[in-house]
């Protein structure tokens, strides 16, 4: 199980005492704000996408979307985000608890510029009913190779 997995590679960095399950699923931004009584942007989603060589992962803020225009710059394609039912098998885990922890050998990561807004953020840990809060610090640490862009935009303020 893949909850299992991410709790493995946290223990290795004296962090699996940190992850916290859910009696109710945190599967989405706004399902994860609310079992963790947070504000949704603090949420710490992990999108997939395919390039032509490879998988990335990109870790943004909850209430960030991905700039076309900047992914295309960044990656040199169009942001095309994998299939569902290509994720876990691509990745390491399902959609839902897909996370920048134990991740599939070869899937790189990116941490997105929005996440650096907040003290801490809250991603996934393997599982649709999971979470870990860290410092953007910590998930530096936590997470095994990374590489930071600016590919996300930010809500406009009206």
């Amino acid at each position: 199980m893949s909850i299992e997995k991410v709790r493995a590679y946290l223990a290795e960095r004296g962090a699996a005492d940190r992850i916290r399950e859910f009696p109710v699923s945190s599967a989405t931004v706004e399902l994860a704000a609310a079992a963790l009584s947070c504000a949704p942007e603090r949420i710490a989603k992990t999108l997939s996408f395919g390039l032509p060589d490879g998988v990335i992962l990109v870790v943004a803020a909850g209430d960030a979307k991905v700039d076309n225009r900047k992914y295309r710059d960044r990656f040199g394609a169009k942001a095309r985000m994998l299939p569902h039912e290509e994720v876990a098998a691509a990745v390491g885990h399902a959609v839902g608890g897909v996370c920048p922890f134990a991740v599939a050998e070869g899937v790189r990561v990116y941490l997105d510029e929005s996440l650096r807004r907040f003290p801490t953020v809250f991603p996934a840990c393997g599982s649709a009913n999971s979470a870990i809060e860290v410092t953007v610090p910590e998930l530096e640490a936590l997470v095994e190779r990374y590489e930071w862009v600016d590919v996300c935009k930010l809500p406009t303020v009206e």
